[in-house]
């Protein structure tokens, strides 16, 4: 065992190494909370003042994590939040935790991990271990990260150590938080991968160990690309159903009652979250470069892209049933969270159908009881800041159509199916016969 693996491990094995993790999003926050929880020392890392500003004051800024969660992890000195990127050298270990998007032409945009990298490579030293967590193409952590922190003149394997542990993180759900989910680990070599399996082990219910990094973020890919296929398949049979007359939903309720050989997908507006409508894509990017088209995934991605518009189009449809177009309607959307029961809108297709609602002149408004307001992102900064309508009586009466792109529980639907004069469902939330009730 080499003096700077020894010396990591020690560290990890007595709870004293120092934990960095970089971004604070719906990854970072409840990752570095783990590591506090289970006796480390955490320091959040975020380039927003006030993610840092509201971890200090013991404060969580995303719903399903309590601040009193964060507030005694603070007062306790496990856990503190800096801007100040000098700091990562004090860290033994440092997880990367930061957007991975897709350019507008659906290619992997890497730009975060690159600043990421060459920011710890500033200040990279002997016996660190650097974890990328966040979804990639396979490969990345030996072909992007390695080469950069290896610039400084350190050696991975011997000086430093690198791996790739793929966050798993499913907000809202009550049964599985970080802590519970197991953790799989890949290093770029022997030692990497025992040090990231050593202390993931340490605060972590289980780890999963991989034999390389490349196969650890291949693991991710998968995952998510299971559930894009599965999707997918669900979108395209509601939109053949429909037109044959058939209920989806009824047609996955007798389907689920089998109980071998079938597992439900539920159809929707789209798909949503950072993982899923972008790990496809990943793959598929770097697949060309072996020469290969996985066709079967990109045709899953085209399904799961149209649903939008879609869901648009049998809004149209509606309005001009009831004589009326689209041009100045009121359209309400409930719900603008990915899935339902949280406030993560990140890839919601809430906003891919707002955008084309509006390409075609309608006047959009949106209900959620999760989002107070909208939050800032790369993509629509405009409409950042807009608040979520009250769902009352008038509320919906004034509203010429109401779409349910998120299911969440908290919506009172026995109001809005008395108040609504169109409502367009594309979450199976009505399931009885009602004239304003239109299917997407």
């Amino acid at each position: 065992m080499s003096a700077a693996k020894a010396k990591l491990a020690q560290a990890i094995e007595t709870c004293t190494a120092r934990i960095g993790v970089f971004g604070m999003g719906y990854v970072g926050l409840p990752l570095a909370l783990t590591f506090a929880e289970g006796g480390f020392r955490a320091t959040g890392f975020d380039i927003d003042a006030t993610k840092v500003d509201a971890i200090l004051s013991g404060r969580s800024y995303i719903e399903h994590i309590d601040d009193a969660r964060v507030a005694k992890q603070v007062a306790a000195g496990k856990l503190d939040a800096t801007r100040d990127l000098e700091r990562l050298g004090e860290m033994d270990a440092i997880l990367i935790c930061v957007p991975t998007p897709l350019t507008p032409q659906r290619e992997p945009e890497m730009r975060y991990v690159v600043e990421t990298t060459e920011a710890i490579a500033t200040h990279l030293r002997p016996a660190q271990l650097i974890v990328l967590e966040s979804t990639t193409w396979p490969g990345t952590t030996e072909e992007l990260v390695r080469p950069t922190l290896e610039a400084t003149g350190l050696v991975a394997e011997r000086d430093f150590f690198l791996a790739f542990s793929p966050e798993r993180e499913d907000p809202g759900n009550a049964d599985f938080d970080t802590q519970k989910i197991p953790k799989v680990v890949g290093g770029v070599g022997p030692a990497s991968g025992d040090l990231a399996e050593q202390l993931y082990g340490a605060v972590m219910a289980r780890t999963v160990r991989v034999s390389s990094a490349a196969t650890a973020e291949a693991t991710k890919l998968t995952e998510n690309i299971f559930r894009a296929v599965n999707i997918a398949l669900a979108n395209e049979l509601k939109v053949t159903y429909d037109r044959m007359g058939i209920d989806i939903w009824e047609v996955l309720d007798a389907a689920e009652t089998k109980p071998f050989g079938f597992m439900r997908f539920n159809p929707g507006p789209g798909w949503g979250g950072h993982c899923i409508p972008l790990d496809p894509f990943y793959l598929s990017w770097k697949a060309r470069e072996s020469g290969v088209a996985p066709k079967f995934i990109e045709l899953a991605g085209e399904v799961n892209l149209a649903m939008p518009s879609y869901v648009v189009s049998k809004l149209r449809d509606a309005l001009n049933e009831r004589g009326q177009v689209m041009k100045g309607a009121q359209i309400l959307l409930l719900g603008v969270a990915y899935k339902c029961d949280v406030d993560d809108c990140r890839e919601s297709p809430a906003f891919e159908i707002w955008d084309r609602l509006e390409r075609l002149g309608a006047d959009v408004r949106f209900h959620d009881p999760h989002v107070p307001n909208l939050p800032k992102t790369r993509r629509r900064p405009r409409i950042a800041g807009q608040p979520s309508q009250d769902l009352d009586a008038e509320t919906l009466a004034a509203a010429d159509a109401v779409v349910v792109v998120t299911d969440h529980a908290a919506v009172d639907y026995a109001l809005v199916s008395r108040h609504a004069r169109l409502i367009v469902d594309t979450r199976g939330v009505f399931r009885d016969a009602n004239i304003n009730v239109v299917r997407s």
